[in-house]
């Protein structure tokens, strides 16, 4: 496809010769991308100099009431300083101050490459996208680790600048500093260093750290402390330092755990016409409805052109070629010289997709335009391409920490190669004593959804890697790094966690069984750790392919009936890590959320702790239950838990804690609760709530950090049926005895039956069970349809307190009860409790609550920790 654009091209009409061995324009920080003498129009007003960033600033004016960017406030009379390329709007008294860089040049700024987690399209209200500054009008993508919001089609523009939350092997270190990140604020929030407004729902203003929450004025956040101390919730966050995880070959989706979902490229929207993305003053797609004016489809590379994704830009039909290059390249964000590219016309028989030519297929552009029809229904296709250059400005990154210095600047020329740029970079670096043949240039692509490395050949010539570069795509090039770095073999190793395996085997059993279900090699894949009772295991992986292909394979494969489910793990505070201890005042919250349970409100709670905390404490019940977070946690001296969900999620998550014990360093960790279920009696009892009503999750995290700590009994009931064979007067096992836990209660009878209808409805459609008031209402209608069947357990049934035997009435229903009171069956089950209450009678209350042990003979009485509100009294106290 690249050769037949080049040999069919020709150059937008009105453009020279081209010139050869122009200097790379790449803009440096504090000088603006203006235009040459002759290159172009002169902008109106001025450029600014070191105090904006990057940014083409002209003057404008105002048909519209505006704000600026930098103080949110509104600006007066009909003039105001706009960036070309960002769309970043001004003051004039403002543009001195102006910190925030242009879209531009944001990548070259980027301390440590790291992409972002997009989540599925969503509407945001009242939200700004950081790459175009536009409104989020239309629905847009929410990176799942950090506050960044941005159009499906401004993804590709995006920094790779999410939250480093581990450390991976490359550039880790242990001073963490602010993670700034700019607008999308509260309106109330206030600067923390001038103490006034600095949030605006009217355009994208204010900073705010990912980390410690501190929030500020773009130009006040200078005088803060570069240093980040994670805020009021540092002693709940597990630090990033003590996280590590070898995540080659695995996407930032994989490695937090978070399901992928089908996000939107450049162009596969409804935004513009085939596959395009307008651009302009608004989402709308640009048609050229004016007889002066016409719109072009603009493509910035081969890979867009194979991919089929362009951008529409509309420009006057008498434009000369340096202000239609100079309005593609905004397009695209890139602020260089126009004079060092070039506008090249693509035939339309050679674009893919749905553009499609007026002539038949393999014609020339000439012998389509003869076809019927006006040709200006369909706007033209131009690629972008970059001139020849004998040399070019590159700047390279060294790949250890605390040098004094961001990078250093070359000049690379045709003879250039890889091997000599690192003996010409180390002695600028400080490293000239050293032996250089232990360094290598790394390449490192810095795309929103994943970071590349690529190690370069010694013998690579990089003038023609930068024009490989710049064929792929024009804008590639500013989101692509080199780096010297000492080239060490990392010994690989990942930990998986694969679940859904049959339970009550041993470790050899296991091995076999996965060889058997996916090849593995005995050579690089080992079983550490089995989880018999809960049918999983992990295992450890010395090869990035093969981890790569286990983790792959295991989410398609089934054992027994029964899918797999695997999970990438980190591995917190290696033992070999020295310097990756926890703080002294450190109580990490390992948090698990349900997020089918009650009205469904887990999921968005999901995305606000994965913000506030660090995302590898936050797990998802619904993907691989809880038995990965405690064995992510079992080197942890001292952590706490908290549980996102009903009654059943606390005592499933209770259960693996119970299995789990013996290999945690911190065997009882303390139980918090945020009720999301139908009844929550737990919760109500410990004085969390009868129920999640939206509140602020940054305050349900404060008042977990707050609350004091009490023991509560849990009891486990070992179910034993036997029948009386009256032929022979001898007992007969009816099926193998059965042990449960209880945490509130233990029913049987006709509460028990009402659960369970209700669980496997629930089960059956979980979308009919979405709100908490629907959910009491199904158990008071289906309580009510069961009043009508007698049971008559009394004759079933024999109990005895303290080996006496107490005699039942005619009951529907026995309950031991765990808890102080049972606050949530008034609303649960008003008229089943009430019948069921009337027929126990007071015999049973008054025995069961002075012999507990004696009336669950066969049970064992396990103490936990839970948190409670501040203030709380236990009963009796």
């Amino acid at each position: 496809m690249a050769a037949a654009a080049e040999s069919g091209a020709r150059t937008w009409p009105g453009s020279g010769s081209p010139r050869l061995g122009s200097p790379a324009g790449s803009p440096v920080l504090g000088i603006s991308g203006r235009a040459r003498p002759g290159s172009g129009p002169e902008r109106t007003g001025r450029s600014i100099g070191p105090a904006a960033p990057g940014h083409s600033f002209r003057k404008v004016t105002l048909t519209k009431p505006t704000f600026c960017h930098l103080c949110s406030d509104f600006i007066w009379g009909l003039a105001g300083f706009l960036c070309d390329v960002c769309n970043f709007m001004s003051h004039e008294k403002c543009l001195k101050q102006v910190k925030t860089p242009c879209t531009s040049i944001a990548p070259s700024l980027v301390r440590v490459p790291v992409a972002h987690c997009f989540g599925s399209l969503g509407l945001y209200k009242r939200k700004f996208c950081v790459v175009c500054r536009k409104s989020l009008e239309v629905p847009a993508l929410r990176c799942e680790v950090c506050e960044m919001h941005v159009h499906p089609d401004c993804v590709p523009f995006a920094c790779s600048d999410c939250r480093r939350c581990h450390q991976d092997g490359q550039q880790d270190y242990d001073t963490y500093h602010h993670h700034w990140r700019e607008g999308n604020l509260p309106s109330g929030a206030r600067c923390e260093v001038c103490r006034k407004t600095c949030g605006s729902s009217d355009v994208l203003s204010g900073v705010r750290c990912e980390w410690c929450g501190v929030q500020a004025h773009s130009v006040c956040s200078a005088a803060l402390p570069p240093e980040c101390t994670f805020g009021r919730l540092r002693s709940m966050v597990l630090p990033p330092s003590c996280v590590r995880l070898l995540s080659r070959n695995f996407s930032k989706m994989h490695c937090f755990r978070i399901p992928e979902t089908v996000a939107l490229e450049l162009g596969d929207g409804d935004d513009g016409l085939d596959g395009s993305a307008a651009t302009g003053l608004g989402r709308e797609m640009l048609t050229a409805t004016e007889s002066t004016k016409q719109t072009l489809k603009i493509f910035d590379g081969n890979d867009s052109m194979r991919r089929n994704q362009f951008r529409l830009v509309t420009v006057p039909r008498l434009a000369r070629n340096e202000e239609v290059t100079e309005a593609a390249l905004r397009a695209y964000y890139i602020n260089e010289d126009p004079r060092d590219f070039q506008l090249q016309a693509l035939p339309l028989t050679i674009l893919s997709g749905n553009a499609q030519a007026p002539g038949k297929a393999g014609t020339t552009e000439e012998e389509a335009s003869k076809g019927s029809g006006p040709r200006d229904s369909m706007p033209e296709a131009w690629v972008i391409r970059s001139l020849p250059r004998t040399q070019e400005l590159l700047k390279i990154y060294p790949g250890w920490l605390k040098v004094g210095m961001a990078y250093v600047s070359i000049r690379v020329n045709s003879e250039s190669t890889a091997r000599s740029v690192v003996q010409e970079v180390l002695p600028m670096l400080g490293r000239q004593v050293e032996d250089q043949e232990r360094f290598q240039l790394i390449e490192v692509l810095m795309s929103s959804r994943q970071v590349q490395r690529t190690v370069l050949m010694d013998e690579e010539l990089l003038l023609d890697r930068l024009w490989d570069i710049r064929q792929t795509s024009v804008r590639q090039v500013s989101q692509t790094r080199f780096y010297v770095a000492e080239s060490r073999a990392m010994a690989p190793h990942v930990s998986l966690f694969v679940g859904g395996l049959p339970p009550g085997l041993c470790l050899q059993d296991y091995s076999n069984l996965l060889h058997e279900a996916m090849a593995t090699k005995a050579a690089v894949v080992s079983v550490s750790h089995v989880y018999s009772l809960q049918g999983a295991v992990i295992l450890d992986v010395t090869c990035f392919a093969e981890a790569e292909r286990l983790y792959m394979l295991a989410r398609d494969t089934a054992v027994h009936g029964r899918p797999l489910t695997a999970l990438v793990l980190p591995d917190v505070l290696p033992p070999t890590s020295q310097h990756t201890k926890l703080p002294p005042d450190c109580c990490p919250l390992l948090v698990f959320v349900n997020p089918k349970s009650g009205g469904l409100k887990g999921r968005e709670l999901l995305c606000s702790f994965r913000k506030l905390l660090n995302p590898h404490q936050v797990f998802e019940l619904t993907n691989g239950g809880p038995l990965p977070g405690f064995h992510l946690f079992s080197q942890v001296p001292c952590f706490r838990v908290l549980v996102c969900g009903g009654d059943g999620t606390v005592g499933w998550v209770l259960a693996a804690l119970e299995e789990t014990r013996r290999h945690l360093a911190c065997p009882e960790p303390s139980v918090a609760i945020l009720p999301l279920g139908t009844g929550n009696d737990l919760g109500r009892v410990l004085r969390w709530g009868a129920g999640y009503s939206g509140e602020d999750p940054f305050s349900v995290l404060v008042s977990v950090d707050e609350a004091d700590a009490v023991l509560m009994d849990r009891w486990t009931i070992l179910l034993d049926a036997h029948e009386t064979d009256s032929t022979e007067n001898s007992v007969v096992d009816t099926e193998p005895p059965k042990i449960v836990q209880m945490n509130n209660y233990c029913g049987i009878g006709i509460d028990a039956e009402l659960s369970l209808d209700f669980h496997q409805a629930r089960e059956e459609e979980p979308g009919k069970f979405t709100s908490r008031f629907h959910n009491k209402g199904v158990y008071v209608r289906v309580g009510l349809q069961k009043i009508s069947h007698s049971r008559s357990l009394h004759k079933e049934i024999r109990l005895q307190v303290e080996q006496q035997e107490v005699e039942l009435p005619n009951i529907e229903g026995l309950i031991f009860i765990n808890i102080p009171r049972c606050w949530g069956w008034a609303l649960r089950d008003s008229a089943v409790w009430a019948r069921a209450r009337s027929r126990v009678g007071c015999a049973l209350e008054s025995a069961l609550p002075r012999a507990p042990t004696s009336a669950l003979r066969s049970s064992r009485l396990l103490q936990y920790k839970w948190m409670v509100s501040p203030g709380f009294r236990p009963p009796g106290t």
